[in-house]
């Protein structure tokens, strides 16, 4: 809240409804947990407070891009509150996602390291590129799952990526520790990505708190559509010449995809980097912080088990 600021008081205000929205604030525990956990293998028991201002920037950056995600998507709630845009309108939301972006590069300057600042300014422009090749790609039943992944990268873990090496970067930690605690969080980013396209096939409206297949529906092919378009003619058809507008073709491109296995090939693919998220940790020494960063691997993937 102090980190926002009060030159603006709108702006503040718009903030303020973000912040008090909740989430489970996973990021900067992240950064956290790989702060602690790889001090400890240079001896010392707690962050530093280059360390915790990190995790705080990584949720402003985070909650900043779903201010500009819900505007691109025009959703009226979020986390079960009202958006920034529908209370306040679509111009204040861009402005207040874009003050959130600026406020977040001048604390992440103040860090006064360099290959933070590249590594966190990335995954910024990387945001952009994820939405603008999602757009790209709408009903594009050509999309590979190599490209599919890229995208997931750019939008959900790339940040979480660039928060767990800049953990090790601030805990003096070797280029060989840095890279594998960037790969457990690219690998565990993928995996949530995954997880959370499988869930828009499987929940109910309840549970998603929006239509069920809404992904699909918008012309957005993700995993376990994609796993099935080569074996499935009659999906491609849907998607590609009808573009699920007829009556009964989200049903029954949703049939199709459960018929021919894309939701167990879609999980196999979550749990497979899910692994590579776990191997990548067996750099650090076992203490709690590694055991809780573990679990967090267990834990997005028991939301498809």
């Amino acid at each position: 809240r102090n980190i926002v600021g009060e030159r603006h008081p709108l702006l503040t205000a718009a903030s303020e409804h973000l912040f008090q929205a909740g989430g489970k604030r996973v990021r900067p525990l992240i950064a956290i947990l790989v702060g602690k956990a790889t001090r400890k293998l240079y001896g010392h028991e707690d962050v530093t407070s280059e360390h915790i201002r990190l995790a705080m920037i990584s949720e402003m950056i985070h909650t900043a891009s779903l201010v500009h995600d819900d505007v691109l998507d025009d959703c009226e709630l979020r986390r079960g509150n009202s958006t920034v845009h529908s209370m306040y309108g679509t111009r204040v939301a861009v402005l207040a996602g874009d003050f959130l972006f600026a406020q977040s590069s001048w604390f992440l300057a103040n860090l006064n390291n360099l290959e933070v600042i590249k590594l966190i300014s990335q995954v910024i422009a990387d945001f952009a590129d994820g939405e603008i090749a999602q757009a790209s790609s709408l009903f594009d039943t050509n999309i590979t799952i190599e490209k599919y992944l890229d995208k997931s990268f750019y939008k959900t873990a790339s940040l979480v990526a660039a928060s767990c090496r800049s953990a090790a970067v601030f805990s003096d930690c070797t280029e060989g520790e840095k890279s594998l605690m960037y790969d457990y969080g690219c690998n565990l980013g993928l995996a949530f990505q995954i997880v959370d396209d499988i869930l828009d096939f499987t929940q109910t409206e309840e549970e998603l708190g929006k239509p069920q297949g809404q992904d699909l529906a918008s012309g957005n092919i993700t995993a376990p559509a994609i796993l099935v378009l080569e074996e499935s003619e009659r999906l491609k058809h849907l998607l590609k010449e009808d573009r699920l507008q007829s009556e009964g073709s989200l049903e029954e491109a949703l049939q199709l995809v459960y018929e021919n296995n894309g939701i167990e090939k879609a999980k196999a693919l979550a749990r497979h980097h899910g692994d590579k998220a776990l191997s990548s940790l067996e750099v650090l020494p076992e203490c709690e912080e590694k055991a809780s960063l573990q679990m967090m691997v267990e834990y997005v993937l028991e939301r498809i088990s």
